[in-house]
């Protein structure tokens, strides 16, 4: 019934236009016609029926369980387990940050969707949920319910439907991939649809780097990693992507895990190559006096593709 009331409206407009001319403007007549499609759009779009946010935590994470993908995809959902997406919030800082930082809350009933920015990349699932979710998600976090904190992730479903696609709105009932599935669909499957940017930069971009964020009672800019990618690695000749170093043959754990001194070691090694030169010597300032002395010469070549340390 909206769509033909906006067809009857624009048609109404366009007849009015040609009668106030009296068809003597043709020009301009055939400039609105080509508008059309184009005002169609601009009036219908901000009209789109959006899901109703929910209003508890336990459907935002039926929303987004990740437990169906585990029957087909065992092994990237064991990989993805280890990573830090799998614990986005109570791993590295967020959930002592959001309990004792500039941005923690003193009581549950304090906190909203707008003052917890961090969520933004760290659970960005709370863009579908009301801000009874966010209250009680600072329940947990204040109550220090390891249970619970443990539950907010960034699951397969954020990147492979919410993030999937960029620069547009990702259709309903679909799942992106880095090729298409029609088959996946049968029984309780949704249908998989190729992304254009699954295997880009701008994928991890679109939270590794996001910012400034004015949209918050706090605005904050937390990582800037794929703006120094952007920046800096590409305008010196950097080819590589985001998944080239950090999801080399697909893997979804996303090293390295900061969590483990050798993984990082190995990787910072690789990264940022340190080179040591010294010189030793004594320096005699009287007659029998001799002090040891060491010059030391470092040099640190980044060969990563972003500055260190970011996130």
């Amino acid at each position: 019934m909206l769509i033909k009331r906006l067809y009857r409206t624009i048609f109404s407009v366009f007849a009015h236009v040609l009668n106030f001319t009296g068809h003597r403007k043709a020009g301009v007549a055939a400039i609105m016609l080509c508008s059309l499609p184009v005002l169609f759009l601009m009036i219908i779009a901000p009209c789109e029926a959006k899901s109703p946010k929910v209003g508890t935590l336990d459907e935002l994470l039926r929303m987004y369980d990740p437990t169906e993908c585990r029957a087909c995809h065992e092994d990237i959902f064991s990989q993805w387990e280890t990573s830090h997406h799998a614990r986005s919030v109570s791993e590295i800082f967020m959930d002592r940050y959001l309990k004792d930082g500039v941005l923690a809350v003193k009581s549950p009933q304090d906190a909203t969707r707008e003052n917890f920015p961090c969520f933004k990349c760290h659970f960005p699932q709370i863009d579908q949920a009301t801000d009874t979710v966010a209250a009680e998600i600072a329940a947990a976090i204040l109550s220090n319910d390891r249970a619970a904190i443990r539950k907010l992730n960034i699951s397969c479903l954020v990147c492979h439907r919410d993030k999937g696609i960029v620069h547009g709105r990702p259709e309903q009932g679909t799942l992106y991939g880095n090729q298409e599935i029609p088959d996946h669909s049968e029984e309780k499957y949704l249908p998989v649809k190729k992304s254009p940017i699954m295997k880009q930069a701008v994928m991890c971009g679109q939270c590794h780097g996001l910012g400034p964020n004015f949209e918050f009672k706090y605005p904050v800019q937390c990582a800037t990693l794929y703006g120094s990618y952007l920046h800096a690695y590409i305008p010196s000749g950097g080819t590589k992507t985001c998944q080239d170093c950090h999801m080399k043959n697909a893997d979804h754990s996303c090293p390295p895990n900061f969590a483990r001194r050798d993984e990082v070691s190995a990787r910072l090694k690789t990264a940022l190559p340190l080179e040591v030169s010294t010189l030793a010597y004594r320096f005699q300032p009287t007659e029998n006096r001799f002090v040891p002395l060491v010059v030391v010469k470092t040099k640190i070549t980044s060969k990563a593709g972003h500055r260190i340390p970011d996130g």
